[in-house]
């Protein structure tokens, strides 16, 4: 991904839980020589060694996992808020832009075993269960409900490398108070690229 010097977010820490936050992001792979993407939540976890992975699963229905190989690279992108940002609200003229934060990961993939794939989907359903006022538990599912396991494949992808952009109107110190203000006039997405600016500002 290019990212120009003073929007690259080298802290690792910060990106960390930027994936945890953002964790349903798009895989990108080959199948049949063309480029291929599929939705998902992919977790932030590490293996028995400690290292850096994310974990998921797709349906047995969709061909990428036909094509996956352990020597092959995939790409993993992972979406922040982001917004218009109009050159109305700077001091001097200049062109409008967009604000955002995005992460890329890349890695390399290796297919789970069932057990895996069942502790990975106890993981991911108590994550987002765990505000509901009635969560939902892996454990009290029924076997009938349990068995559409059988149709999903499971994988950990094992990080190589992982580029972070945090586009939040850096270099426009001058301009950013207005910047925020005017975002948090729009809708939520914006209003999070304003509390984004406003974190970044106090850090």
């Amino acid at each position: 991904m290019y990212i120009p010097t003073q929007y690259r977010n080298e802290n690792l820490s910060e990106v960390k839980e930027f994936l945890e936050q953002n964790s349903f992001g798009i895989l990108v792979s080959q199948v049949d020589g063309k480029p291929w993407a599929t939705h998902i939540p992919l977790e932030l976890d590490t293996d028995k060694d400690g290292n850096d992975i994310l974990v998921s699963h797709i349906s047995k229905a969709n061909p990428q996992w036909t094509q996956f190989s352990e020597q092959t690279e995939v790409l993993c992108i992972f979406n922040g808020p982001h917004s218009y940002i109009s050159s109305s609200w700077y001091q001097e003229e200049e062109v409008p832009t967009w604000n955002y934060i995005a992460v890329h990961v890349y890695g390399t993939l290796k297919i789970i075993d069932e057990a895996a794939v069942l502790d990975s989907m106890h993981k991911l359903v108590n994550k987002y269960e765990k505000n509901s006022a009635c969560p939902v538990a892996i454990e009290n599912l029924s076997p009938k409900t349990m068995r559409q396991i059988k149709g999903v494949v499971g994988f950990q992808i094992r990080i190589t490398d992982i580029q972070a952009a945090k586009k939040l109107s850096q270099g426009r110190e001058h301009d950013q108070p207005r910047i925020i203000e005017e975002l948090n006039k729009r809708d939520a997405q914006a209003a999070s690229v304003a509390s984004a600016m406003t974190k970044s500002n106090s850090a």
